[in-house]
């Protein structure tokens, strides 16, 4: 059962809002995939947590480019706080498919068909701890999994 942000897992009310909201994406995504309903809400609720630590809500383009340059603001030497972790994301785009790192707006690459975006995207991020995010034509998650 898909779920909205009316109704929605009773695991997922203290949740903020905005967050909520993309854990239920998220899970809506798995159920899409197949996944039964509490794995759906297990997985998304993990993944949540990640997303809102990359995704700060009132963070402006200016704290973040001070954050990644000012040392003393770093959190750790993790690959997530070095800038060596971006996010891949496969996603819809005007000439076919694109390959994008989280956080630029210019892609990797374009590929005429989505499975050889995949495939390029699958290559980018083996073994090197990044998460691929793979998206519909409507630009929703479709799926979404860490490499390591």
């Amino acid at each position: 059962m898909p779920w909205n942000k009316t109704d929605y897992p009773p695991s997922m009310k203290n949740l903020e809002p905005r967050v909520r909201n993309k854990a239920i994406e998220i899970a809506n995504a798995l159920l899409g995939e197949g996944y039964e309903e509490g794995r759906s809400i297990a997985i998304a609720t993990a993944q949540v947590e990640e997303w809102n630590e990359n995704h700060p809500e009132k963070e402006t383009k200016t704290q973040t480019k001070t954050r990644k340059s000012d040392p003393s603001s770093k959190k750790s030497d993790s690959p997530a706080h070095t800038g060596e972790h971006r996010n891949i994301h496969v996603v819809p785009s005007e000439d076919g498919w694109a390959v994008k790192k989280e956080g630029n707006e210019k892609p990797e690459h374009i590929y005429d068909v989505k499975d050889e975006a995949v495939k390029a995207a699958k290559e980018i991020v083996s073994s090197k701890n990044i998460r691929l995010i793979i998206h519909d034509k409507q630009g929703k998650i479709q799926t979404s999994k860490m490499y390591n």
